[in-house]
């Protein structure tokens, strides 16, 4: 028999899901190291890094520039949103927090830790490193609270990843960062 886990979200269970399930949600963000789950047959919730199974999930990815680009150990995605064979290039990132409860001293720690780094304004950073931003974004809301924000963009692969926004704000930006630009306005051949 597989092991499944149920999850709660704000006091709402949802599952059983299987651990490819599982995988996959972490991958994608949506499951976290603070993330309340609990195996079937089990009688409490407690947090996902505390599970023997899912705490892998969340450990940092070691990545040099010498190894070898495919992991078969990276966890299944889904919604097109896939890591591929980006390890080892260096990719810029951009970073905006919103931190009302975390310490943002903690949180560029944890972004001047990821490769070199600027802080463009306060809580705006730009970063250059060879982690995906999946690998970004989890290493990163380690550092929040449960009020903070996190927003991080893959400017060199078009891909965004968030935390704690809420369900109707993400829905409303992976409805905008989905859509194809719209076609450029035919210049003037004045200019």
């Amino acid at each position: 028999m597989s092991v499944s886990w149920t999850v709660s979200v704000a006091g709402r269970s949802y599952g059983p899901y299987s651990a490819t399930q599982m995988q996959a949600f972490a991958a994608e963000g949506r499951l976290a190291p603070h993330s309340l789950v609990q195996r079937v047959g089990e009688q409490s919730f407690h947090t996902a890094s505390e599970d023997p199974e899912l705490s892998a999930l969340f450990e940092p990815q070691k990545v040099s520039f010498t190894s070898s680009s495919t992991r078969p150990d990276a966890p299944a995605s889904s919604f097109g949103r896939q890591d591929k064979d980006e390890a080892n290039e260096i990719s810029h990132f951009v970073i905006i927090a919103d931190m009302k409860s975390g310490s943002v001293a903690g949180l560029e720690e944890e972004i001047f830790n990821l490769g070199p780094a600027f802080s463009v304004v306060p809580q705006v950073w730009i970063l250059a490193t060879n982690a995906s931003i999946n690998a970004v974004r989890n290493i990163l809301i380690q550092k929040l609270g449960k009020i903070d924000i996190l927003f991080v963009v893959d400017a060199t692969h078009n891909k965004a990843a968030w935390f704690n926004f809420g369900p109707e704000a993400e829905v409303r930006i992976r409805r905008i960062w989905a859509k194809a630009p719209a076609p450029a306005a035919r210049r003037s051949s004045a200019n």
